[in-house]
């Protein structure tokens, strides 16, 4: 039995799709941590990347799922945007920020591996 395109391109991305929503869910705890933070202005920074990062790993999951024509320009950015989030909060040493330097990584290197 074949399987239905939708399927096929769902199956080729599960992996990213996966690192994309762990990402996103990681960039949310985090700056949701950092304004829970006793002065989180010095955390501004992070909590804007993290929102970016968040937003673009939910559109570029999107993307994957339905398999749009754009996907791997969605994947070029989200990939730049994670490495970006990923290296701000590498700079704190706020165990959610370090959790979530690692989810920014795993979905930067598994976006370009998808279109490399």
């Amino acid at each position: 039995m074949l399987e239905a395109p939708h399927t096929l391109a769902r199956s080729r991305y599960l992996d990213c799709i996966a690192a994309c929503t762990d990402c996103a869910n990681a960039c949310d705890f985090c700056s949701a941590a950092c304004l829970r933070e006793p002065d989180p202005r010095h955390m501004a920074k992070c909590i804007a990347l993290d929102m970016d990062c968040a937003a673009v790993c939910r559109l570029a999951a999107a993307c994957m799922a339905r398999d749009s024509a754009h996907v791997a320009h969605v994947c070029e950015l989200c990939a730049r945007i994670c490495e970006s989030c990923a290296h701000e909060c590498e700079s704190h040493t706020a165990p959610h920020c370090q959790d979530c330097a690692q989810a920014c990584h795993r979905c930067a290197q598994l976006c370009r591996d998808m279109f490399a």
